[in-house]
This record gives structure tokens, sequence and C-alpha cells, in this order.
């Protein structure tokens, strides 16, 4: 039936168009090989800094998280980071305060420097004091309250995953304690064994047991509690992992000799000196010889916390040590 405008009742009018085609081609871009094929070592990725965090940072604050935060110069703007994967912070909690984390990581480990508290976490609590470790795994928001002036060494794979623009979604290990007497009581097993003259470290390294296939404290972290003795020099070794270096106690003229290379003695070529203080951290970039000296007349020691975890499971870890000395 039409009108007298000719219009036809009853149908709809058809609408007559091209094609519409999408060619996805817009973020595409073409690099020549042997100028984009390591963009560490021309410089377009920024290296990870020789950095060192002095305790005063941290001591000055009553209550709070103070992150190591290097992402400025690692080029990272999507939140802070001490490495490319991990997140090194302080956590200083007044007597009577708490603080509640609640990070977007897989692992999150804790030492706790100074201190006696509880950790409230899925509605239990974990008593923890001085010269304890424990690690809390994904999805674990927390309360950490102190009964005495309070500090800890924080440390998450946070940045790893917001790299991955990924949210954990399940957990790989179990809360778990490291009670200081028995973290200690292992590191002086260690120390009296008759082969500990023979050891490029006296160390104990901590393990939950569903990270048995990597002998690590998560399935991303790996800790380290380990004792420069007296007089020590701990031989140059190197690794693919990041290692963030929490002192323990120390006295002065213990110190860190960094370089890029060795002599055929096993020595570090041009070393730069990073000289320890109590409760102060730096960082160890991956691929660096590094040695630790002790000429403080005092015994020492050094906790190292590493994305090895991952490097291992990923069987990237590269380890390698100097030969001895002759």
């Amino acid at each position: 039936m039409h009108d007298r405008t000719g219009h036809t009742w009853g149908m709809e009018p058809t609408l007559l168009a091209g094609t519409a085609t999408e060619d996805w081609t817009g973020d595409a871009r073409y690099f020549e090989y042997s100028r984009a094929a390591n963009p560490v070592g021309s410089g377009h990725i920024p290296k990870l800094p020789l950095a060192y965090f002095a305790a005063a940072n941290h001591r000055s604050v009553t209550t709070g998280v103070i992150p190591f935060d290097v992402s400025e110069q690692l080029g990272i703007t999507n939140g802070p980071a001490t490495s490319p994967a991990l997140l090194a912070s302080f956590i200083r909690i007044a007597p009577g305060d708490s603080v509640e984390t609640a990070p977007v990581a897989t692992s999150e480990l804790y030492r706790v420097i100074a201190g006696e508290g509880i950790t409230i976490v899925d509605g239990r609590e974990l008593h923890w004091a001085a010269g304890d470790f424990f690690v809390l795994p994904a999805g674990r928001p927390a309360t950490h309250r102190a009964n005495t002036d309070t500090t800890m060494y924080w440390v998450t794979d946070e940045p790893l995953l917001r790299h991955l623009g990924v949210a954990p979604t399940e957990q790989k290990f179990n809360i778990t304690h490291f009670p200081a007497a028995r973290v200690d009581a292992e590191l002086a097993a260690i120390e009296s064994s008759p082969h500990a003259t023979d050891r490029n470290r006296l160390a104990v390294l901590l393990n939950t047991t569903p990270n048995d296939l990597t002998q690590t404290v998560t399935n991303v972290l790996w800790a380290m509690y380990g004792l420069l003795p007296v007089d020590a020099v701990q031989r140059p070794h190197r690794h693919q992992s990041v290692a963030l270096d929490l002192v323990g106690d120390c006295e002065p003229g213990c110190f860190t000799l960094v370089g890029r290379s060795i002599d055929a003695e096993g020595e570090i070529i041009d070393p730069m000196r990073i000289d320890w203080e109590p409760d102060a951290a730096f960082i160890t970039p991956p691929g660096l010889w590094h040695a630790h000296h002790n000429e403080s007349g005092a015994p020492a020691h050094i906790i190292p916390i590493q994305d090895a975890g991952l490097h291992t499971y990923l069987r990237s870890l590269d380890i390698r040590f100097a030969p001895p000395a002759r």
C-alpha cells in the first residue's frame, strides 16, 4: 500500500552500505634485527641501578610503609618497583598501631628486623618477633599489629604482575612461619659442619614444601639468611636474578664489591664498593659479579631476597662462582 508520498507501508526501508573492514594494523611496528635484538645492551631499556637505601630512610617514620622505589630509573610508570619483578619496602609500626597490606601479588615475604606483634590473616593470628621470617600467598589481605616498636622488611612480586597485566588465581604455597630460633639453629649447624670452610657461603635457604622443585621460599622468591664471619671474604659469584639485599647486624668494615667482570684470578675488575650499615638495603643487579668482605672484627649477617624462584623454574638463573683463591 502506498500513500501520496510514495512510501510503502508495512515495509522497512533498506539501508545500502559498504562492508566495514578493520585491518588491525594500527599498533604494528617493525625493527631491523641487529638494532633491536638487545634492548638492554643498547640502552633502550634502562639497566637496573646499583642503588642503596639507608636505614635513616625508614627509621624516621613512626608508622607506615616506606617503599625502596627506583621505578623512575627503570622507566616503570605503573607503580613503585625495586626491580622489574619485585618491590621491597620497610614497614614501621609504633606500639599499639597497625598496618594493613593487600598487594596484588603471588608472594609476600616478611623479615622482622625489630619488634614483636601479630599478623591477622584469614581470621587467624600469626605471632612474630625479631628475627622471624614469614611468607603469605596470593590473595591474603593482612593486618599487622605491633606490641613494641616494629620494623619489617617486606618483599612482593607486585611489579611482575602489573607488567603482565594479571592477578593471581590460586595460592602456590601456604602461610608459613620461620621462627628466628629455628633459623639461627639451622645456620649454626651449617657453620659448625666439617665442610664449612670449603663452602662459598655459610647460609641457610628458606623453602616451602610446594616449592621443593626450585628449593625456594615461594614460587617467585628466593630467601637466604647468611653469615659473614670475621675476616671472611666470600668469593665473587653472579646470577641472572636480582638480589634485594638487607643488611643484618654488622660493624663498620663490612662491605660488598660489585663489578661487571673478573680477572684470571677470579677477582672483580674495577669494583664498586657498598659499605654496610645495619638495617640498610641495596640492589645487586643481575649479571654482576659480587663478593662480601668482613674486615670489622665481628660477625655479620646478610639477607638477600631474589626473584630466583622464577628464574630457577625458567632455567635461566645461570649462577656462576669465581675460581677459589690460590
